[in-house]
């Protein structure tokens, strides 16, 4: 009888190992989740991470959409699905709204955005929500990697940049999560901008005016209705301050979520742009380097982000 137990245990064992390390892939994200041929028209791949729906948009929105008006291919991904993110709702109708959300904030300024099926709140660093990410960038075929600092207020903000930290390098070795075949070169991995100051504070490298497409970022903010609206209002005790009219919320949105440069990138982007036009740029979003993936001089920060302009200011 012991070795009939085990030998039913190891048949189930075998039957869900499938499931396990197909991840947010299986199912009905299958479809939405292909893999990019590698890139012969000069276009770029851009994949950028968040914990939660919402998060890509507010550190890197502006961006997504200056990629995408330039024919630039964009995925954002959300590692959780947001389930307990709100202060009536949760569970799977939450998350089924929040993916909505999701989708409709990509469809806005034309990119891809993914929602992995992890519980918001539970976000563990494993290996199998690793591989989750690693099959991400691999899919994507990513030229760039964008994702949060691995120091937070947020567990799943924390566990988040420790996932992506640990898929760098990792994304170009062939037997890890090999049924999906690797990179042949470790893509450029940089963090988003954030305020915490220990152990280190966010030290930006690249910093981008984001004044050109300021409404489209709103857009993408203004699709997320249970966070911007309900939820992050209702945490910071200003639920009653929301308008009730569209274009006053929008203006709102702006006036709360799109913050000003802080003196750090109003540096760097004064070596990018110039002085003049560096202290004059309203909204900007700035990016440090990872140093655990491909170390870019220059030449490829430029061709990283290609909206750059000038020469850069030492």
């Amino acid at each position: 009888m012991p070795r009939l137990t085990t030998l039913i245990l190891a048949a189930l064992l075998a039957y869900d190992r499938p499931a396990l390390h197909a991840g947010p892939a299986a199912g009905a994200q299958a479809a939405a989740q292909r893999t990019q041929a590698p890139a012969t028209d000069g276009k770029l791949n851009v994949i950028a991470f968040g914990a939660h729906p919402d998060d890509c948009d507010q550190r890197a929105g502006g961006v997504a959409a200056k990629y995408a008006a330039l024919g630039h291919r964009v995925r954002f991904v959300s590692v959780t699905n947001g389930d307990a993110g709100h202060q009536t709702e949760g569970g799977g109708a939450l998350a089924a709204r929040r993916r909505a959300e999701a989708r409709e904030a990509g469809r806005r300024i034309g990119i891809e955005y993914v929602v992995l099926d992890n519980h918001d709140g539970e976000l563990l660093p494993t290996l199998a929500v690793r591989e989750q990410i690693i099959r991400q960038i691999r899919q994507w075929n990513a030229d760039l990697v964008l994702a949060p600092r691995p120091n937070d207020y947020h567990p799943d903000h924390r566990y988040t940049g420790i996932l992506v930290q640990d898929a760098a390098y990792m994304v170009v070795v062939p037997n890890v999560a090999p049924d999906t075949p690797a990179l042949r070169k470790n893509p450029v991995f940089m963090y988003f901008e954030d305020g915490f100051q220990k152990p280190q504070p966010f030290a930006p490298d690249v910093a981008v005016s984001i004044d050109d497409v300021i409404e489209k970022k709103i857009d993408m903010l203004d699709a997320h209705v249970s966070q911007m609206y309900e939820w992050l209002p209702w945490v910071d005790g200003q639920l009653e301050s929301v308008p009730k009219e569209a274009s006053a919320r929008r203006r709102w949105l702006r006036e709360t979520r799109a913050v000003q440069p802080t003196p750090a990138v109003r540096a760097v982007l004064a070596r990018w742009y110039g002085p003049e036009k560096g202290g004059a740029v309203r909204y900007a979003e700035a990016f440090e380097i990872c140093e655990y993936g491909a170390r870019p001089d220059q030449a490829l920060i430029r061709k990283l982000f290609p909206f750059l302009p000038g020469a850069l200011k030492d």
